[in-house]
C-alpha cells in the first residue's frame, strides 16, 4: 500500500506559479513511477505528466508542456509539480498517484496507476 498527500494548491492569478507536493509513505517510493492528473467540474480526469522512478524522464501532454516540470526526490519520498504560466483553463483538483508499470500508454490514463492521493484545488483567476 501507498498512501499519498498532495499539497501546494490555492488561488493564484492567471500567469502566476504554484508548486504542488505529493508526499508518500508505505511501501518503497522509489519503485514506483508517478503520474499528475487533474479533473476540473464536470470533465474527465486528465492525465498531466508522468515521471519515471528514476526521476530520468518525464511525460508531458501538449496542453501543459513547456509550463509544468515534475521532478521527485526519492531521498524525500515527495514529487513535485512546478506549474508556471498558469491559465483559468488549469482550474482544477491536482491528483498524484502511483504506479509499479512499465513506461507505455496506461501512465496516460487514470487506469493505469493503483494508488492516488486525496487531491488538491488550484484556482487560476483571469
Amino acid at each position: 500500500q501507498v498512501h499519498l498527500v498532495e499539497s501546494g494548491g490555492g488561488l493564484v492569478q492567471a500567469g502566476g506559479s504554484l508548486r504542488l507536493s505529493c508526499a508518500a509513505s508505505g511501501r518503497t517510493f522509489r519503485n514506483y513511477a508517478m503520474g499528475w492528473f487533474r479533473q476540473a467540474p464536470e470533465k474527465e480526469r486528465e492525465f498531466v505528466g508522468a515521471i519515471t522512478w528514476s526521476g530520468g524522464n518525464t511525460y508531458y501532454p501538449d496542453s501543459v508542456k513547456g509550463r509544468f516540470t515534475i521532478s521527485r526526490d526519492n531521498a524525500k519520498n515527495t514529487v513535485y509539480l512546478q506549474m508556471n504560466s498558469l491559465k483559468p483553463e488549469d482550474t482544477a483538483v491536482y491528483y498524484c498517484a502511483a504506479t509499479s508499470r512499465s513506461y507505455g500508454s496506461t501512465w496516460y490514463s487514470r487506469g493505469g496507476y493503483e494508488y492516488w492521493g486525496q487531491g488538491t484545488q488550484v484556482t487560476v483567476s483571469s
